[in-house]
């Protein structure tokens, strides 16, 4: 029996492998109970080229604090930053990665705000 964990793991390669097919850059997200994180990776997935999370110390004084990071109102404001950041190293187009968690609540609202910000995938 797969453990939570591994079991999105195992979505996660599934999506990844598609993801290398298309040659885009791609969007991956990943969320823990406090934080959740975004990074725009090269097509070949060789480097990082924008990355943003609520542990940035200009996200957690616009959040009011520590400890405030795990929650939909958080996710919308990396999404704006990781496309801003996107958009600043000249990237349109991404491929959206939801690295196995389920497209609902933050990682939709990530997702979202990111696309409202000017990224398309």
């Amino acid at each position: 029996m797969l453990t939570k964990k591994e079991q999105r793991l195992r979505r996660s390669r599934q999506t990844r492998a598609r993801i290398a097919e298309l040659r885009v850059a791609r969007l991956t997200v990943f969320r823990s109970n406090l934080h959740i994180y975004a990074s725009v990776i090269s097509e070949d997935g060789s480097k990082v080229l924008a990355s943003a999370s609520t542990a940035e110390k200009a996200v957690r004084e616009q959040l009011g604090g520590a400890g405030k990071g795990g929650n939909v109102a958080a996710a919308q404001i990396v999404g704006k930053r990781i496309a801003e950041k996107a958009k600043a190293a000249g990237i349109e187009k991404v491929a959206f990665d939801r690295s196995g968690f389920a497209y609902h609540g933050r990682v939709k609202a990530l997702a979202e705000a990111a696309r409202e910000g000017g990224l398309q995938f």
